[in-house]
């Protein structure tokens, strides 16, 4: 049932490999659940759910893992009722706990310039780590999605990258000079050191010749900002393109369309940055604050 249940999160509805492995864990929980009290997937009801959420609630479960749980439970229930295996949607009565929206760690422009000045024209490591950093912050993608660019990805004749980003949606987004001057550095000087005849079209890799992974990814981008004074991961500079493009007078819609969001609410979380900068602004300047 749950390799049913994959495909149909894979091929229906676009969901990345990384939450249909999140999902597929949280359910494997929930049939042990089910399992203990007796009861075959056909009981499954609001209480048997709402007792193992409870659970986790109890062993510490942050509010996002509780989250999860629901999201993945409404799409198993939705999706066991469409299939005639259960008599109603039980999931559809659940209630996904309120997230606290915490403001995201954004780089100040001078610590973004001073780290991307941070040029490297040494190692295949050196040169990849640059050109990560100035790629990430240039584009806005997220970790994943950057890892998953391909040679033809990249198009310099209109300077842009074309992404496919969650849901299978795929997006073009421009890239500024400097990221494209680093990036040609790697490619020239860094990738050809690596390459194997199995890397394929990659355009980030690993020094045994594979794809770079996210997490190699993620320490590039935290040694690289660590080296210049600072520190913060690929989120950082995702937020951090975002913020700065809203104080440089870009619209919301635009920034929207730049990092890839469905909905305009994942957006504004932005704007509330860009507020907070000028009410400390307005404090330090306005002789009335």
């Amino acid at each position: 049932m749950l390799e049913d249940f994959a495909a149909h999160l894979t091929g229906e509805l676009g969901r990345s490999p990384h939450t249909v492995r999140g999902y597929l864990a949280d359910l494997r929980s929930l049939l042990a659940h089910l399992e203990e009290h007796g009861r075959p997937i056909e009981e499954l009801d609001v209480p048997l759910v709402r007792a193992w959420l409870s659970r986790a609630r109890d062993a510490g479960a942050s509010r996002s893992t509780i989250a999860r749980r629901v999201a993945a439970v409404r799409a198993l229930t939705r999706y066991l009722h469409r299939e005639g295996v259960l008599a109603s949607d039980p999931g559809s009565r659940l209630a996904s706990p309120r997230q606290r929206r915490s403001l995201p760690t954004v780089l100040e422009e001078h610590q973004a310039a001073e780290a991307l000045s941070r040029t490297h024209a040494g190692s295949p490591l050196e040169l990849r780590r640059h050109a990560v950093v100035e790629v990430l912050y240039a584009t806005g993608v997220r970790v994943a999605e950057l890892c998953a660019l391909d040679l033809d990805d990249v198009d310099r004749e209109r300077d842009t990258v074309r992404v496919l980003g969650k849901g299978a949606k795929e997006r073009t987004v421009p890239v500024g000079a400097p990221a494209l001057e680093a990036l040609d550095a790697w490619l020239t000087g860094g990738r050809p050191e690596w390459a194997v005849p199995s890397s394929g079209p990659a355009v980030f890799l690993g020094a045994r010749g594979r794809r770079l992974g996210v997490r190699q990814a993620r320490e590039d981008v935290h040694a690289h900002l660590r080296a210049a004074g600072t520190d913060g991961g690929p989120h950082s500079l995702r937020h951090s393109a975002a913020t700065h493009l809203l104080n440089g007078g870009a619209d919301l819609r635009s920034v929207q369309e730049f990092l890839g969001h469905a909905s305009p609410r994942s957006t504004q979380v932005y704007t509330h940055v860009s507020v907070e900068r000028l009410r400390d602004t307005y404090r330090r300047a306005h002789p009335r604050a």
